[in-house]
């Protein structure tokens, strides 16, 4: 069995009646939508046309929304179908991230994933979807895709269809016959505050497209019927009709300030320990103990407010230990859950033996030959920590601009730079030691113009792979982010750090280290923010 949906829009009217039903069945709240009708009108009068499109989850045969889940409460049954289940969720949101069709969103009843499950509970019976059955003109046909006598098998081989962002390589069961290329490509009408079909926009809320009418829209909804007029543009070029795009439904943005606020105190609690290291690796440094439980200390809080951010940001924080009671290894999130243990617990493990030395427990000599042993099993530990979310990033494959192959050195090299600002910082408060301070003197001015070049030369100087990746790319470089990215991450992060490392006084150290420090979250803000304002649907 293979389960699928064909839309004709050659009979489609755009009566709701599809939505409605949904609601109905599924018992879907206000303000959000399992499936829901798209309409844009096009041309000029009198020659115009209007074009409707069902649009739900496509029940990819490739589902990346499976694969990013820590918990598997996104799964694919044998018959094909893409389901969820609700107890499981945690709420992380990163199926949402991974889904390249805008088609799962957050209920705000239960706090907890949920999209268009192809009424599984009326399959199960043998009966139909029921927006399959309420459909007054047959234009939506539900069934097994592999059954020679099924209507829907009989559509697929004699018809020409169309499907959602094939390049993703999801294999969508979504199949369009007729679909028109403004309603198919997310990226095909330019959206902008004007005065449109069912509403005058005042201004643009949040992200993602977003907005709010004369009568005061919902802050709260995860989709909301959103309008946008201009002209069409696709392959690059501006048709020379315009469209208006009668009605939609948008997603929130799923990830705001906690995930770039987690990225910074990740990068400066394994930097830390990295840059102590290459201490010890290079120089034999033998730290005193207060030297040692700074360092300890300090990349220990950190990974705890990296904890608390990521659990703060849970919808269900609650659940957040059924990442480890009912993991689904094949996420990123899920392992990078353990890196983050291994490491927090590594760091434990040294912050204890180094405080037992200082307060005479044990031989400080205990404490300095155990120490590098320490450190090498906390090195890779601390690496991963540092690079996973690349790979985490990488299954988020809703988000073309944070699929570079560049990410996981980028991390280090930031993972690094933040480490090595801190104990700059650090170095203002406590003793470090000359070994350790000269270390990461050397490596904050090396990391800074690494990272400068990577930035532009890497992840915005070469050309972007997609058309979403390309206009993300432009958001943060020439966009809504433009100050943030070249005042904030590149001067501020960036050009200052390094000037005040020309300046002979020691108050300028940390003062570069706080610009720095500053610069990345500036970064990791405009680099998480931009790819979810370039719309999926």
């Amino acid at each position: 069995m293979n389960y699928g949906f064909v839309i004709d829009n050659r009979a489609c009217i755009g009566c709701h009646a599809c939505s409605t039903a949904c609601k109905s069945e599924n018992q879907v709240p206000l303000g959000v939508y399992r499936t829901w009708v798209r309409y844009t009108e096009t041309g000029t009068f009198p020659d115009t046309q209007r074009h409707f499109q069902v649009t739900r989850c496509n029940h990819c045969a490739n589902p990346p929304c499976v694969r990013i889940c820590p918990t598997g409460a996104m799964f694919q049954r044998n018959d094909g179908i893409v389901e969820f289940d609700n107890t499981a969720c945690i709420g992380c949101k990163a199926c949402m991230q991974a889904c390249p069709y805008d088609a799962i969103y957050i209920d705000p009843v239960s706090h907890t994933a949920a999209k268009c499950h192809y009424c599984a509970h009326r399959v199960e019976v043998g009966l139909e979807p029921s927006c399959a059955v309420v459909c007054p003109t047959h234009a939506i046909i539900a069934g097994d895709m592999d059954d020679p006598g099924s209507e829907i098998h009989r559509l697929l081989s004699r018809e020409k269809v169309s499907v959602r962002k094939p390049e993703q390589g999801t294999a969508p069961k979504v199949f369009y016959i007729e679909g028109a290329a403004v309603n198919l490509v997310p990226t095909a009408t330019e959206r902008a505050p004007a005065s449109y079909v069912w509403a005058d926009v005042v201004q643009p809320l949040g992200l993602g497209g977003s907005t709010a009418s004369t009568a005061g829209a919902s802050r709260g909804a995860q989709h909301q019927g959103q309008p946008a007029g201009g002209p069409i543009h696709l392959a690059g070029r501006q048709a020379e009709h315009m469209v208006q795009v009668g009605y939609n439904a948008q997603h929130k943005v799923p990830w705001h300030w906690p995930v770039p606020a987690y990225l910074v105190t990740k990068a400066i609690g394994s930097g830390m320990f990295l840059v102590f290291a290459l201490a010890v690796y290079l120089f034999g440094y033998r730290a005193g103990s207060s030297a040692a439980i700074a360092t300890a200390a300090t990349s220990l809080l950190a990974m705890l407010a990296t904890t608390a951010l990521l659990v703060g940001d849970l919808d269900r924080p609650a659940r957040f230990l059924y990442i480890l009671l009912r993991p689904q290894w094949r996420s990123w999130l899920a392992r990078g859950a353990l890196f983050l243990m291994g490491f927090s617990g590594l760091l434990t493990a040294w912050l204890a033996l180094e405080l037992l030395a200082a307060t005479g427990t044990v031989h400080s000599q205990l404490a300095i030959q155990y120490r590098p042993m320490l450190l090498a099993i906390g090195t890779p530990l601390a690496v991963g920590t540092a690079i996973y979310t690349a790979f985490l990033f990488g299954q988020a494959e809703g988000r073309d601009l944070w699929q570079s192959p560049l990410l996981p050195l980028h991390l280090l090299t930031q993972c690094l730079l933040a480490g090595s600002a801190a104990l700059l910082l650090g170095a203002s408060v406590f003793d470090v030691g000359y070994s350790v301070q000269g270390v990461a003197r050397a490596i904050f001015g090396l990391t800074l113009v690494v990272d400068l070049f990577m930035v532009l030369l890497g992840e915005f100087g070469m050309p972007h792979a997609s058309e979403v990746a390309a206009r993300a790319a432009h958001q943060i470089t020439h966009g809504r982010h433009r100050y943030t990215f070249w005042y904030g991450a590149i001067a501020l992060g960036h050009v200052v750090p390094l000037a005040l490392l020309m300046v002979p006084y020691a108050v300028a150290l940390p003062i570069a280290a706080v610009a720095a420090i500053q610069g990345l979250y500036a970064f990791e803000y405009v680099f998480v923010m931009a790819p979810q304002e370039v719309p999926n649907s």
